[in-house]
């Protein structure tokens, strides 16, 4: 803990420091209009004086094509990005990888909140359905970026804040449908700030989806309401969130021949008669889970100088997946062998519900001083987490000793998560800015029972982490800024990496450096980043006894890119944003267990880390009432393994979106109806997004041999599609 006086010193050392400055620019703040909304979440968020690489996205500029997709895909053409579906057509369970790593890698804040799942670390947006029309604005760091709450970004940091002030009244009601029997309904209000101080908002919705995958089905509600008050120095939120999600199992994928011959099947829920042949499939093969959160923010101004933030949350999710099961053992329920007919029984079809049950509190803080030339942040944050995993038999074919409702796994876990920082950007002359970050990260981690196998389960992990970070941004001309930053993250292992083996934490140097152009009718950034890994947990290609995979700590990895952005106007009419991510991501000395021997396979390609990355949105708009846009993405060829095996290469893809929508302003109680239309994958490009590689060992053909067999799924996504919405404000 010695790390967390250190912090508290540099913070005070540097505002003694800067004192005299600080009288020197007090007068010229007098008049210094504050956001307080823009205060409540700059202590995690950075800007172009500090050495950081990041996008900023206004949910309005996503308004066109909010028409049910899940956050993830609106975010699909942003540098480095990539997207998945598991039903394939963006509804659902959907998923993200910037730079190449996955959701758990993703730092994602909500209001400056954790939503990462504490023991997976992943991000699960199908419990947070049409959450995009209740979000203001969107920043995504990538990189390790700046110092945030929660899981450490080992590839990028997503950060939300909700919707935000509205001064004036307002109701709005947005419908869309489209392909495989799509239905979203969005109620939106705000009562407008009364007597100038207080205000009450909501949204509630539903999403229906057949999915483009056979069965892939989607029913999910969803809701947000928030009040506030506020004055010319405070500003109080309330909110509450969440969302109910119905969905039926898409996320075991397809093997080659399948894809080949019906990329649309969906093994999900198979039911096999005693020959073994398919007799149908289960029609409550789902998974059902809702999740509400509830969360508190008190922003204080006190001066132009000093501000606070508080921030309490508490989220509760509970629900299970359902499934048919042909034939599990009874060692794995749980059960004693039965005798029927004088033949003893050890197995039966079966079908079981396999929970989760948590809580998860969390308070963050921080104090913030701001003049012209410095900026310093103190902050952090608190959570606590418990969840209870367990597995109900609700049906077999021969139940044995089973009692209703029979429990055949479960463990009780929690995770406690502390984290300090301090951050300060200073000016130096009028072209020079000084960045400093701190971060102090402490975590336990316990967890005891028995896990699905069966085995048993016995953690007490205690972590420490120390993260610093500084870089230096040089202001070349006015359009013009340059700069370099240094940045060290490290991360625990998720849940299932400790019931797969004895993991390491993870340890990540970042290196970056990049350029900042800003002219009227041109913006541009590039930036290279060197991303150093030590122990990075990888796939290994191997599936445990559940069907999950196995990540292994590989030693030492790298990724280094290049990445390209601009908008440009190429016309009064047309603005062109393209944007370019090249790489290379290797592990440099990888081993792995073939045929009973264990081999140095040297340098190979880190899993489903594309070596090129493009997006291009091309807009034209003859006026303010109408706009088309072409969005088109490419992705290079990715392996799911880390073994370079041929087997496990995806190939490249690219397609194209038309996007166009109509603003009408009536002069009538509608104060404004905008219609869209968006048409996916236009030249219905036949590709997979994503899917997995696994091996095993036969030892059983020939019991003096060893052999490794390699084996791969694939997650189909859909050829051309569309959406088709309207909104009505009033």
């Amino acid at each position: 803990m010695k790390t967390v006086p250190s912090i508290f010193a540099f913070i005070i050392g540097s505002s003694l420091l800067f004192a005299q400055q600080k009288e020197e620019v007090k007068d010229s703040l007098s008049n210094k209009l504050i956001s307080l909304e823009e205060v409540s979440v700059s202590g995690l968020r950075a800007n172009e004086n500090q050495p950081l690489t990041f996008s900023e996205v206004q949910t309005k500029a996503l308004k066109e094509r909010n028409l049910g997709q899940d956050l993830p895909i609106l975010l699909n053409f942003l540098p480095g990005v990539v997207t998945t579906s598991d039903a394939g057509a963006g509804i659902g369970y959907t998923g993200i990888r910037v730079r190449g790593s996955d959701a758990s890698r993703v730092n994602v804040t909500i209001n400056g909140i954790p939503y990462n799942d504490s023991e997976s670390q992943g991000t699960f947006w199908v419990n947070l359905p049409d959450f995009t029309s209740s979000v203001e604005s969107i920043q995504l760091n990538r990189g390790v970026g700046t110092s945030t709450n929660g899981a450490g970004a080992f590839g990028a940091s997503l950060n939300l804040s909700t919707q935000g002030i509205s001064n004036q009244a307002f109701g709005e009601i947005s419908s869309s449908v489209g392909s495989f029997g799509t239905l979203k309904n969005t109620v939106k209000f705000s009562t407008g700030l009364l007597n100038d101080h207080f205000e009450l908002s909501g949204r509630v919705g539903t999403i229906v989806s057949d999915g483009y995958i056979d069965r892939a089905s989607s029913d999910l509600k969803s809701y947000f309401f928030q009040g506030l008050f506020k004055d010319e120095n405070t500003l109080i939120k309330a909110l509450t969130f969440g969302g109910k999600e119905i969905t039926y199992q898409s996320w075991y994928g397809v093997d080659p021949g399948t894809l080949a011959a019906d990329r649309q099947y969906n093994p999900a829920g198979i039911i096999m008669d005693d020959s073994g042949a398919i007799s149908g499939y289960y029609d409550n093969q789902v998974d059902n889970y809702q999740q509400d959160h509830f969360q508190f923010h008190w922003t204080q101004q006190y001066s132009n100088l000093w501000s606070s933030n508080l921030g309490l949350n508490y989220t509760n999710g509970r629900g299970y997946y359902e499934e048919y099961n042909n034939g599990d053992g009874f060692d794995y329920l749980q059960l004693n062998p039965v005798t029927v007919g004088g033949e003893t029984i050890n197995s039966t079809h079966n079908i079981t519900r396999k929970w989760l049950d948590n809580d998860f509190y969390v308070a963050t803080f921080s104090i913030n001083y701001d003049d012209v030339r410095t900026n310093a942040v103190l902050g952090g944050s608190y959570s606590n987490y418990s969840g209870a995993h367990f597995g109900n038999l609700i049906w077999a074919q021969y139940s044995s000793n089973a009692a209703p409702n029979h429990r055949f796994y479960e463990s009780d876990a929690t995770k406690k998560d502390f984290n300090i920082y301090a951050k300060i950007t200073h000016q130096i002359g009028t072209d020079w800015t000084v960045y400093a970050d701190l971060q102090h990260r402490k975590i336990n981690y316990s967890t005891e029972g028995t896990v699905k196998g069966p085995a048993t389960i016995s953690i007490d992990d205690n972590l420490s982490f120390f993260n610093p970070k500084a870089g230096i941004t040089y202001q070349a001309s006015e359009a013009s800024r340059l700069y370099i930053s240094y940045a060290k993250a490290q991360r625990e292992p998720n849940r299932s990496d400790y019931e797969n083996g004895n993991p390491k934490p993870e340890t990540l140097n970042d290196y970056e450096a990049g350029w900042r152009y800003k002219k009227e009718k041109i913006q541009l950034q590039a930036n290279v980043y060197f991303m150093d890994y030590k122990d990075q947990l990888v796939l290994t290609g191997a599936l445990d006894e559940v069907g999950e995979a196995i990540r292994t700590n590989s030693g030492d990895s790298y990724r280094l890119g290049l990445e390209i952005e601009a908008a440009i106007r190429l016309a009064d009419q047309w603005v062109w944003q393209p944007n370019l991510a090249l790489s290379s991501n290797k592990n440099e000395n990888f081993y792995f267990n073939r045929d009973g021997q264990l081999q140095n396979l040297g340098k190979t390609n880190i899993s489903f880390s594309p070596s090129i990355v493009g997006a291009s949105n091309l807009v034209y708009a003859p006026n303010t009432v109408f706009r088309v846009a072409l969005l088109t993405k490419y992705v290079g060829e990715q392996y799911m393994g880390n073994i370079d095996a041929d087997l496990s290469k995806l190939d490249s893809y690219l397609t194209n979106d038309i996007n166009i929508s109509y603003v009408w302003t009536p002069n009538s109680w509608i104060k404004e109806a905008q219609f869209s239309l968006l048409v996916n994958n236009i030249f219905n490009e036949l590709y997979t997004s994503n899917g997995y590689f696994y091996t095993y060992d036969d030892d059983f053909s020939d019991p003096n041999v060893i052999t490794t067999i390699e084996g791969v799924g694939y997650y189909p996504q859909a050829g051309t599609n569309f959406l088709l919405g309207a909104t009505f404000r009033f």
